[in-house]
């Protein structure tokens, strides 16, 4: 069993930054990979951005250039440094732990959750 704990979501102006934080506790983090997803009012959970324990990263083509997803083995975290956030960017933002290995951008994929965190970018 894997709890993931998300932090560090906000309100922040077009243009603006923020860092989300994901701490993860059971289990064995480093042998993880890990992933970003989001879901805005009214539409579906989507990919955003997954490291693998090797450090390999992939991102979802809207977020390529502005989001930065990194991983902390010592502390068991992931975190994602978004900048240069858009309107079309608020969600609320869940960090994922896929324990069997598979390197993918799949939600299905995925064997534990956190609660999520709310991101808002106000025009």
């Amino acid at each position: 069993q894997v709890q993931l704990v998300e932090s560090g979501g906000g309100l922040v102006q077009t243009g603006g930054s923020l860092r989300l934080s994901c701490a993860a506790s059971g289990g064995t983090f480093s042998s993880y990979n890990m992933g970003w997803f989001r879901q805005a009012p009214g539409k579906e959970r989507e990919f955003v951005a997954l490291i693998s324990w090797t450090t390999r990263s992939r991102y979802a083509d809207s977020v390529k250039g502005r989001f930065t997803i990194s991983r902390d083995n010592a502390k068991n975290t992931v975190a994602l440094q978004m900048n240069n956030l858009k309107p079309e960017d608020t969600a609320v933002y869940y960090c994922a732990v896929n324990v069997r290995g598979s390197f993918s951008n799949m939600a299905q994929n995925y064997d534990y959750w956190g609660q999520g965190t709310q991101v808002t970018v106000s025009s």
